[in-house]
């Protein structure tokens, strides 16, 4: 009986690893089938806003890679099943994961190319930066909390991001050392725009900010510089996003 021990140990290991190997594939299934639900849902809601911003439909492009990007690793473990609902969520040091539509309607705005390269002001959890690094070259991430943008730098190492950097600071005042950028892209509301961030703005390239108070109407903000450097702003749509801190 003594010599059986070791295969019956070895058999309810194997049984235990089988279950926990099924139940990881079943919840893999069902974020699947939650995000194709939610992509669905956002180009719904696109159909009649996007409109206002001289556009018909989403890029597809954004919607494949948000499609198959894992939300649900950028929020918290006790959130992780509400991780495909349309909301923003939050991630701790008051600050949010954006709501999955608005993710797609700024990202969308940008207008990206492959070979673009973006600056991120606000990494948070690292989500919106994941999507960038999905559709451009370079990616350039700020976070003034130092907690999250270390967080947010792990994650994104963990799943493979390797043409991100994440730096802890703060983001009013842009990344000059890696300046001009094609695109820029702030996920907190700034009371303004910051003009640090229109001068490293390459010419011909696009920003997309909330701009107001916090408690009061925001809008998210276009801000395109010509290739002749000559700047243009023009609001769009009523959102609310959590404050941007630091130097606005």
């Amino acid at each position: 009986m003594v010599g059986l021990i070791p295969t019956v140990l070895v058999l309810v290991l194997s049984l235990a690893c089988a279950a926990v190997g099924a139940a990881s594939e079943n919840d893999e299934a069902i974020f699947a089938e939650r995000r194709a639900a939610l992509m669905r849902e956002v180009q719904a809601l696109g159909l009649g806003e996007l409109q206002l911003l001289g556009r018909r439909e989403f890029d597809p492009r954004v919607i494949e890679v948000m499609g198959r990007i894992p939300r649900h690793e950028f929020v918290p473990e006790a959130l992780r099943d509400s991780a495909y609902a349309n909301r923003p969520l939050p991630i701790g040091y008051g600050q949010t994961i954006s709501q999955p539509y608005v993710v797609a309607l700024m990202t969308d705005v940008l207008a990206l190319e492959p070979g673009d390269r973006v600056l991120e002001v606000g990494t948070g959890s690292g989500y919106q930066a994941a999507i960038l690094a999905e559709l451009v070259e370079r990616v350039f991430t700020i976070e003034i909390v130092a907690a999250l943008g270390e967080a947010a730098a792990g994650r994104l190492a963990r799943l493979g991001y390797e043409n991100v950097r994440v730096r802890v600071g703060d983001g009013y005042f842009g990344w000059p050392d890696e300046a001009p950028f094609d695109a820029i892209i702030v996920t907190a509301a700034a009371t303004h725009v910051p003009p640090p961030l229109v001068q490293q703005l390459k010419p011909g390239g696009r920003m997309v900010i909330p701009v107001g108070h916090q408690f009061e109407v925001q809008y998210l903000t276009l801000v395109d510089k010509d290739p002749d450097g000559r700047i243009t702003m023009r609001q769009t749509l009523p959102v609310a996003f959590v404050p941007l801190t630091g130097g606005n």
